[in-house]
């Protein structure tokens, strides 16, 4: 029997890391509770508290978006490269 050897690519890349980053990052923003837990600075008369909360439910949606981009041209390209050592 012949034997394969295949290069695996690593499952941990940079891209992988950034796209772990960007979606504990909201977590661990609201669940640091001291960091927030005040009522200055106002902004519009609201309190720091609550404006920075709703601050981060937009923040949250473009961090996921950014991940989904990304995990996806990561997948995309690991496909193809996966392809074009299959020819």
């Amino acid at each position: 029997m012949a034997e394969q050897t295949q290069e695996k690519e690593p499952v941990i890349t940079p891209v992988r890391v950034v796209v772990a980053l960007c979606l504990i990052a909201p977590f661990v923003a609201m669940l640091w509770v001291s960091s927030y837990a005040k009522v200055e600075p106002t902004f519009a008369g609201i309190p720091f508290f609550y404006w920075y909360q709703m601050a981060w439910v937009l923040i949250s949606t473009l961090l996921t978006m950014v991940a989904y981009a990304l995990w996806n041209r990561d997948v995309r390209a690991r496909k193809a490269r996966k392809e074009g050592a299959s020819k």
